[in-house]
């Protein structure tokens, strides 16, 4: 004897998978759709960036003390404070690979966490395989207040004087 299925009855195994796979499909190419749109629109937090070519208000003189370093997320750079009361805006990309590298306060130095490289205050190498000092961008004072542009990072092989912005 043979079991028939009435038209009530319910779904065979076959239609079931098919449903399945159909709600799948569409479940899938939402997500496409979705990383699609995401990719195109521009993001709040993209826009809310620094904008090539900027210049970054820093702040007062006075907020920055001497032999401080002040991180600026957004421009890409340290604002370093000199203990003689100089500034120096150095990049935060390794000038071996280009990592991201950090300020260690307790160590007083940036050190990469990719390599090992390391750099002083000054930007100067301390450990290779960096093999030049951290680049600059231009600093200027204006009615007291600290202003880096960050529109080029200025490449150099070692620290020098004349690239210090005194008050």
């Amino acid at each position: 004897m043979e079991a028939t299925q009435s038209p009530g009855s319910a779904p065979s195994r076959r239609r079931f998978l098919t449903a399945l796979w159909v709600a799948l499909g569409g479940v899938a190419f939402t997500e496409l759709v979705w990383i699609a749109i995401s990719f195109l629109r521009p993001s709040l937090r993209r826009s809310s960036r620094i904008e090539i070519g900027a210049i970054v208000s820093a702040g007062p003189v006075e907020r920055f003390a001497p032999g401080s370093v002040t991180a600026f997320r957004d421009g890409k750079f340290y604002l370093v404070r000199l203990e003689d009361g100089g500034f120096l805006a150095l990049h935060r990309k390794c000038t071996h690979l280009g990592c991201t590298v950090p300020w260690i306060a307790e160590e007083g130095r940036f050190a990469c966490p990719c390599h090992a490289s390391a750099f002083d205050l000054r930007g100067d190498v301390l450990n290779p395989p960096a093999p030049r000092a951290l680049d600059l961008f231009p600093v200027r004072i204006e009615n007291g207040i600290v202003k880096v542009d960050v529109t080029a990072p200025i490449r150099r092989l070692a620290f020098d004087p004349s690239q210090v912005v005194r008050a």
